[in-house]
């Protein structure tokens, strides 16, 4: 039988290099066996590939809702990183679990035919590793828990409220994405026939993304299309433009960058107040 943590998984995504481990009430039920699961649970183990559930954690045991859970890849680590949240009795600091090691990614890119060091050479881009473990800041658009290190999703926040202070709504449309969210993106667009040139000028390539830090969001505003150039012409990008330096977010694409992204009026980088956040 597993005890209760000391603290609460209530506003923590605990991350590994395969599976995801969430607050079980921040997840939907897929099935009436699932509901059933999960109303008593306080962790759910979701594969990062697919998203797919294979267990729920309670006070009473682990309930396994995958076939073949033991044989599941990176069991044992998801297990190291709840056992240490678990062991927190003095509060948990998203943001100090540092990052996780950029497992096999390098072999995942070359399948897609993508050569990552001319890519990195090319676009002055950098591997972004993921963070150990992700706060929750809140719903996107579509209802769904917005994860971001703990810094950005303050930074977030204040930002939001001080624009709706000014009468301007802010929407968070994305924050954080896995290496595999990236990689399914690529799979997917190169199934239909798509370049990985074309894609590129589109998408960063996986592991290049800003939004594998869980510092990087795109924003929208009620009734504008999402990630869409015309945004720049709402009166929430003014608001940005003016205002988001002053909770430590700058503009990762604009016209003309060096990157050779396409301009992204919507996706803005936390930096921290002082700027000094890696990139």
């Amino acid at each position: 039988m597993r005890r209760l943590p000391a603290l609460p998984l209530k506003s923590v995504l605990l991350n590994t290099s395969r599976i995801e481990l969430w607050p079980a009430d921040l997840l939907r039920a897929r099935s009436n066996s699932d509901a059933r699961v999960l109303a008593g649970a306080y962790a759910v183990l979701r594969r990062k590939q697919d998203g797919r559930y294979l267990a729920a954690v309670s006070a009473r045991g682990v309930h396994p809702l995958a076939t073949g859970l033991p044989r599941q890849p990176g069991l044992d680590e998801a297990w190291d990183a709840l056992d240490r949240f678990e062991s927190a009795t003095r509060g948990f600091d998203a943001d100090a679990q540092g990052a996780l090691p950029l497992h096999a990614l390098q072999e995942r890119l070359h399948a897609l035919g993508l050569d990552d060091a001319a890519y990195a050479e090319r676009t002055g881009l950098a591997l972004v590793a993921e963070p150990a473990a992700l706060a929750f800041a809140g719903r996107d658009r579509y209802r769904r828990p917005l994860w971001l290190t703990r810094s950005a999703g303050r930074g977030w926040q204040a930002m939001r409220t001080a624009a709706a202070r000014d009468g301007v709504v802010l929407e968070a449309i994305s924050g954080y994405r896995s290496h595999d969210y990236q990689l399914g993106i690529f799979e997917r667009k190169r199934a239909r026939g798509q370049s990985v040139e074309e894609i590129l000028h589109v998408n960063a390539a996986p592991g290049y993304s800003e939004h594998h830090s869980g510092r990087a969001l795109d924003i929208g505003t009620p009734g504008e299309p999402p990630a869409e150039e015309s945004f720049e012409h709402t009166t929430a990008f003014a608001w940005l433009t003016s205002h988001a330096s002053d909770f430590g977010f700058v503009m990762s694409y604009p016209r003309g960058n060096p990157h050779g992204i396409v301009y992204e009026p919507w996706h803005w980088y936390h930096l921290g107040r002082d700027g000094s956040a890696d990139r």
